[in-house]
């Protein structure tokens, strides 16, 4: 059996003392290519993520959803398209580690796409704000409602079939990225399954869920774009 094409794409916004340990702990014999998109940094993420022999990128419009698409846009450039892209925070605050068990339900051929839900997992005091768990039960609870899909988390931590990606045509550029993907899979009955990840405090300050502005903008961002594909 061919060994299947996996790369991961890690968006980054002033992470320097966190995406050498999110590239260093992947399991580098799993994937075919690390893709940090850094976006518009103001420190040396960059630089700390080429170190580590990851495909480095710049993005400098700001968006978690611009990030991820430059990322993209790098991988139809390629020369060969992989099976599986793999989209993993670059603040440490996932287990990296954990990419086997998210690629494992799509490799066997039992998905299409995995969410690493933080709700099924360990999750360690402090890590999630209380706005964070409210947001995250408010939205899957109208995703459920509205879309008849359960979902039990919003996270980043995401594998995809590749195929599958191209498919939902992904288009937010900002905050609504997580809950873009699993609406649109929802709509058009992609097979998805919820997996348990674990979740730690993260290296540095949340850009969104550690200001009010971001707290807001995220939330106002995620509940419009449920309703937007309705």
């Amino acid at each position: 059996m061919r060994k299947p094409d996996i790369r991961v794409i890690i968006p980054a916004f002033n992470e320097q003392n966190a995406v050498g340990l999110v590239i260093d702990e992947i399991p580098k014999e799993w994937v075919s290519d690390i893709i940090v998109v850094d976006n518009g940094s103001t420190d040396d993420t960059f630089t700390q993520a080429q170190s580590r022999g990851a495909t480095t990128l710049k993005e400098p419009i700001r968006g978690y959803g611009n990030a991820c698409l430059r990322g993209l846009s790098h991988i139809a450039e390629s020369k060969t398209q992989p099976d599986i892209v793999v989209f993993l925070d670059g603040d440490h605050s996932d287990y990296p580690e954990q990419l086997v068990e998210l690629v494992k339900p799509i490799i066997d051929d039992e998905v299409d796409l995995v969410i690493g839900s933080r709700s099924l997992g360990n999750t360690e005091r402090g890590s999630m704000t209380p706005q964070q768990i409210f947001g995250n039960w408010l939205a899957t609870a109208l995703i459920r409602l509205f879309y008849h899909k359960k979902y039990t988390d919003l996270g980043p931590f995401r594998a995809i079939r590749y195929e599958s990606l191209k498919t939902i045509a992904m288009k937010d550029r900002t905050y609504g990225w997580t809950v873009e993907m699993q609406l649109k899979a929802a709509k058009l009955n992609l097979r998805t399954k919820d997996i348990p990840v674990n979740y730690r405090q993260r290296i540095g300050v949340s850009k969104v869920s550690g200001t009010v502005k971001g707290t807001l903008g995220a939330g106002y961002k995620i509940i419009y774009t449920i309703f937007k594909y309705l």
